[in-house]
């Protein structure tokens, strides 16, 4: 029989069971918030208004990447219902670029050891670098917005694999209205982390400059052109004075002597004037390779950033927490992260919310624990995760939970994950994944009936002789969301493969599931040893 027979019968438009991977599944984008998750979703997710931190470790198909894109989903909620509260989330998926950069960055300094092993490369990974990459990610998005806000709003989804919210709007009278403080800390910040997509990162911020009324001639580039003007003017007095003394004195009767001393006193303004200039041009040179060094994951040249600064007046320059090494080199991250939230005042945003995860994902990482550890550990820093009106939710792969458990006291002082609100494990049982099993089957049904309001549970696909037990039982066996939807489509497959087309059996019988159940006990555990492929 075919499997599309056996669910047109049952009034399913698709296979609630088919999707292995949350961003790619069809069906949770139908389920609605009141459907059945995990019961620890409401303390990862805590108050919107308030964003805190969260630390959870889980299996594979436990169902992180699913509470990921949940907690967006409630996040973009409740930005639609109050546009003046929003809070900005930052996806902070995606650690290949950040991973490439720095180890790239440590292969062109290692100098005579550029054949150290990637795992001493991974070790070079700061937290300043994380929080760089967060920056970078929360400022780009910002500096969108606002670029594209006297433009005419298109409203596209997130990416194709739904890591990625839509993308923000900020209505232009916010912008109007943002006080001169705030549109200098955000020119710096887009000068530091705003990495456009397509287009130069110079033509941008000239265009951001222009949103933000910033467009005044510097007193750098003043200085420059009275430099120019007064060297123009010393010369030609000089030649001029020059060419007068070897003329008959009767002739022009000594009146244009003059010119030599006064040529003189402009020859010594104009050196003054071109020294100033070139003494700032050094030390801002210098600022931009000392930046430039210490930032790693943002992809900018110093040409660049040198461009787009002297563009800004000094005045208002001083006092910028560069992130440029030296003693204060992590506080400066803090201190930029606070002005963005004064920014963020500004333009309706109460916070920011950072979702970390697929970090067994990233090339360099390729599932390796000990490499995993290097590079999440600098976050595991209680100053980083506490940060007022920042919240950070950490969905980690189980085996950094073991390997947690072999950590110092003193690592456990730093990062005092007592205050993390840590869920230790993500545990499902054979009841709640009924449940969430039966909630994927009346969604699919939802949409076989047009929006109706659809009944029923996962029993009614088997037949009288399996009881609601064996079916928990044996989702219990599977323990994870992915391994209960893999066990239940194998159970259809096996059960239509053995049932003919001319003579259709819709209800599944008992002895199917046990043999399935059989197979796919083995297989999770062959999995958890490290013996199959999952």
């Amino acid at each position: 029989m075919r499997v599309e027979t056996y669910f047109s019968h049952h009034g399913l438009a698709h296979n609630p069971f088919e999707a292995e991977e949350a961003r790619h599944d069809p069906v949770f984008e139908r389920l609605t918030d009141d459907s059945p998750g995990h019961p620890d979703f409401a303390k990862i997710f805590g108050q919107i208004d308030k964003p805190t931190t969260s630390v959870v470790f889980g299996e594979k198909g436990s169902g992180k990447t699913a509470i990921r894109l949940l907690i967006g989903r409630r996040i973009e909620a409740h930005n639609v219902d109050n546009p003046d509260r929003r809070m900005l989330m930052v996806a902070y998926d995606d650690l290949d670029l950040l991973i490439d950069r720095v180890v790239a960055r440590g292969r062109s300094d290692g100098g005579s050891r550029r054949d150290q092993s990637e795992e001493r490369l991974l070790e070079s990974i700061r937290l300043e670098d994380h929080q760089d990459a967060i920056l970078s990610i929360a400022v780009t998005q910002i500096v969108d917005a606002v670029v594209r806000a006297e433009q005419p709003v298109n409203r596209p989804g997130g990416s194709d694999d739904g890591s990625h919210q839509a993308p923000i709007e900020i209505p232009r009278r916010r912008i109007r209205k943002m006080p001169r403080r705030g549109r200098i800390d955000l020119a710096v910040l887009a000068a530091l982390y705003d990495q456009p997509r397509s287009g130069l990162a110079h033509s941008r911020w000239s265009k951001l400059c222009s949103r933000l009324r910033l467009r005044r001639l510097p007193p750098m580039a003043l200085l420059r052109i009275v430099a120019i003007g007064v060297t123009l003017a010393a010369a030609g007095l000089l030649i001029g004075g020059f060419l007068s003394g070897g003329i008959d004195a009767e002739s022009t009767g000594g009146g244009a002597m003059w010119l030599i001393p006064a040529g003189s006193v402009l020859v010594a303004l104009g050196v003054l004037l071109w020294a100033t200039w070139c003494t700032r041009q050094l030390n801002l040179w210098r600022l931009v390779r000392k930046i430039r060094k210490q930032m790693p994951a943002v992809e900018r040249s110093c040409a660049e950033l040198r461009g787009m600064l002297l563009r800004m007046r000094r005045a208002d320059l001083a006092g910028q927490p560069w992130p440029a090494g030296g003693v204060d080199s992590r506080n400066s991250r803090y201190e930029l992260t606070s002005r963005l939230l004064g920014v963020l005042d500004s333009l309706g945003f109460i916070g920011i919310l950072v979702l970390v995860d697929r970090v067994d994902e990233p090339t360099l990482v390729s599932g390796n624990a000990d490499r995993m550890r290097r590079v999440v550990w600098p976050m595991l820093d209680n100053k980083f995760l506490q940060q007022n009106r920042v919240g950070v939710k950490l969905l980690l792969p189980i085996e950094l939970r073991h390997m947690l458990l072999r950590e110092t006291a003193q690592f456990f002082q730093e990062a005092r994950l007592d205050k993390q609100n840590l869920i230790d494990r993500l545990v499902w049982s054979g009841s709640m994944l009924y449940d969430l099993c039966s909630a994927r089957l009346r969604a699919c049904r939802r949409a076989a009936t047009d929006g109706g309001n659809a009944k029923g549970s996962l029993l009614d696909l088997f037949d009288q002789d399996v009881s609601r037990d064996l079916i928990v039982d044996a989702l219990d066996s599977m323990q994870q969301p992915r391994d209960a939807f893999k066990f239940l489509y194998a159970v259809i497959q096996e059960h239509c493969r053995l049932v003919a087309d001319d003579q259709p059996v819709y209800k599944i019988p008992r002895v199917t599931v046990e043999t399935v159940r059989r197979h796919h006990s083995q297989r999770v555990q062959d999995f958890q040893r490290g013996l199959g492929p999952g």
